[in-house]
């Protein structure tokens, strides 16, 4: 398990690879250190954060290469203050190269508000653990309305 003081892990935490990229993706961005997000990432990863059509992605095609988490990162990941995951299950096939795992984000930002994002995430590696793909499924209607002022 990546220990993380951003991250409540309530669930399976035995070693598998998607899993293990799952946290050190979580950790990085609560870090805010992009150059470590991207070393997770394979170079022709492909990144669904919502899956479909959203405010990041308005085609709904997905970020691709690290360029394309670049630009994920300037719109969705920079100007946040504080991340905070919290992991309620997951589930990673002992011999798969997939896990997905379920919970919620708590984004705060400086002026004290702050949303929270209920959904799943599905990782996939590759051969060396690097993640091919990332789908998170949530509905950004649903986070926009938890919207809490300061």
């Amino acid at each position: 398990m990546i220990s993380s003081d951003a991250i409540t892990w309530n669930a399976p935490d035995d070693e598998h690879p998607a899993r293990t990229a799952g946290q050190r993706s979580y950790a990085a961005v609560a870090k805010g250190d992009l150059d470590e997000w991207l070393t997770i990432y394979a170079e022709d990863c492909v990144l669904e954060d919502p899956v479909g059509p959203s405010m990041f992605d308005p085609e709904g095609k997905g970020h691709h290469g690290h360029e394309g988490l670049k630009a994920f990162w300037e719109k969705a990941i920079a100007s946040v203050d504080r991340f905070e995951f919290e992991i309620n299950d997951s589930f990673a096939n002992p011999e798969g190269n997939t896990c997905a795992n379920i919970g919620k984000i708590k984004t705060s930002f400086a002026d004290g508000s702050y949303t929270t994002t209920e959904l799943i995430m599905v990782y996939v590696v590759d051969d060396d653990g690097r993640v091919k793909s990332m789908k998170a499924f949530w509905e950004p209607e649903r986070t926009m309305a938890s919207f809490t002022k300061p």
